[in-house]
């Protein structure tokens, strides 16, 4: 009887795709990735804010929010599958870095502020310093 009643679950609700980083723990990892998508965004925001052209601009809003969305997902990835306790440990002040790097990745997708999108770039720059002191340990 039980059976029967997983399997109409079963059919009522498929299964769904999970996605992730990487379907094993590949271990490759570099906050060139996040840096990247930083620079991509500082580069929408001022060509944003150097055009006339209103569909021009609408599209630098799409693809700055678009990358803006990746340097959060790159630095998510960092946080949560690269960095330990003990690197947490010997760098006190890492999850500050990540968290105003994250907000600050969120502000981007707010505004058109080019001093905004240098101070995520400058974080990153910071969590990079970090993540090659720890991949060299």
């Amino acid at each position: 009887m039980f059976s029967r009643v997983l399997d109409a679950i079963d059919r009522r609700f498929p299964p769904l795709t999970a996605y992730a980083h990487c379907d094993l723990p590949c271990g490759v990892y570099d906050p060139a990735q996040a840096r990247i998508e930083a620079e991509s965004v500082l580069a929408c925001i001022e060509k944003y804010n150097e055009s006339d052209d209103p569909v021009f601009k609408e599209r630098a809003l799409f693809i700055k929010e678009q990358r803006a969305d990746l340097v959060k997902h790159h630095l998510w990835v960092l946080w949560t599958d690269y960095f330990k306790p003990e690197h947490l440990a010997d760098h006190p002040d890492l999850h500050a870095l990540f968290w105003e790097a994250t907000k600050l990745a969120g502000e981007t997708k707010q505004a058109v502020d080019a001093k905004v999108a240098q101070r995520l770039l400058d974080r990153i720059g910071d969590i990079d310093k970090v993540f090659w002191e720890t991949k060299k340990a």
